[in-house]
């Protein structure tokens, strides 16, 4: 088999990059070592910057999500119960974001790809890219018993933090930038309204809360927690009480107390691998960065790289030039590490860090009252949050 790029991982940043490059007329082929519905069921955020919106349109693939999707203009801090909004469509001229989970993108990337004859191989074990470094690289995989090799120009590595690809660029090229956070996320998901329209980030004395949604039905929920707790430790009764105070009185009067359908513990990290290219491999997605979930970032971020990436792919491969190829690392980092910035900066600004004592409580409070009372300062929040400008 050949093709001219080979994508490794059907997640978000392989499934958009495939439509990208089927719609400028790039061959592409896509290898995910587990099957639709794993991908597709894999929980994970649902806050659309507007550059994911604009490209779901762009793409033909926002007509469910224009009905069902949820647009938030602004969003809620809280400080030890006190909730103040930020309206962020005010503060930067129009822009919003979109509620719209990220299982519901994979459904409409995947049935799109479907119709469009995007080709995808599932169950596919033991990738490996081959030759990065060469004028002819190559993947390798097994299915079903059987070995393959695709043949292609270049790999696009979309597999993820856990994947083969950063593997695949050398240790003395491949520099790592990493903060691990000494907290995790509970998350519940419940059919129940939920507490209020738009998101609420609440920095409380007993750690960060989060009230959160996937519909106008459909809540979700967080709590900041030890790294040491078990799922077990949190009965639905103990999370709802501690979201309740964590989250203040006015927020949780508005509580719906429903069973919880899911429940999990996530930790939080950030996370940068540069360079994002290595011979004729790229990286784009988690392969290449974690951010903490506070700010929203990491599809979004996937969705920036791949945009960049596929520029790039397509000037090569019909404009006969390889600027775009050449600057894409520097040019997708720039805005990675802006956006790791800006998700480090709100983690700081609403976790209690258990290395931290009372003057650093007291500047988080400082921090919140000042943010309130500025419109500048809430101007630099809402822009960041809603997503900045492809450069």
């Amino acid at each position: 088999m050949r093709t001219q790029v080979a994508i490794i991982g059907a997640g978000p940043a392989g499934l958009f990059l495939g439509h990208l490059l089927r719609r400028a007329d790039v061959d592409a082929v896509i290898l995910e070592r587990k099957d639709r519905s794993y991908v597709e069921g894999r929980v994970r955020a649902g806050v659309l910057e507007q550059i994911t919106v604009d490209l779901m349109q762009r793409l033909g693939l926002g007509e469910r999500m224009r009905r069902e999707g949820l647009v938030h203009g602004g969003t809620n801090l809280a400080s030890d119960g006190e909730v103040f909004r930020i309206d962020m469509a005010d503060l930067t001229g129009g822009s919003t974001v979109m509620v719209y989970g990220q299982q519901e993108v994979m459904k409409d990337l995947f049935d799109a790809a479907e119709r469009r004859d995007v080709p995808i191989v599932f169950d596919a074990e033991d990738v490996q890219p081959h030759d990065v470094d060469g004028d002819h690289p190559y993947v390798t995989w097994r299915k079903d018993g059987v070995e393959h090799r695709l043949d292609c120009d270049f790999i696009a590595g979309c597999d993820g933090y856990h994947g083969v690809s950063r593997a695949a660029i050398p240790e003395g090229v491949l520099k790592t930038f990493e903060r691990v956070y000494p907290f995790g996320w509970l998350g519940i998901l419940a059919e129940a309204p939920p507490c209020d329209h738009e998101l609420i980030y609440s920095n409380h004395e007993r750690g960060f809360a989060l009230a959160s949604m996937r519909s106008p039905t459909r809540s979700r929920y967080y709590v900041q927690c030890s790294l040491d707790d078990r799922i077990e430790d949190w009965p639905d009764e103990r999370f709802w009480d501690e979201v309740s105070i964590r989250l203040g009185p006015e927020a949780a009067s508005r509580i719906v107390r429903a069973p919880s359908f899911e429940k999990s513990i996530a930790p939080l990290r950030s996370f940068v691998a540069e360079p994002m290219r290595h011979g004729r491999l790229f990286l784009a997605g988690d392969a290449a960065h974690i951010v903490p979930p506070t700010g929203a970032k990491g599809m979004n971020l996937a969705v920036s790289d791949v945009v960049m990436l596929s520029e790039a792919l397509v000037d090569y491969f019909h404009g006969g030039s390889s600027a775009g190829i050449d600057g894409y690392s520097a040019r997708a980092l720039a805005r990675v590490w802006k956006a790791e910035r800006f998700s480090w900066w709100f983690t700081s600004l609403t976790h209690r860090f258990p290395d931290r004592d009372g003057f650093d409580r007291k500047m988080q409070v400082a921090e919140l009252a000042y943010i309130k009372g500025s419109r500048a300062a809430q101007v630099t929040l809402a822009e960041n949050y809603v997503g900045l400008p492809l450069v």
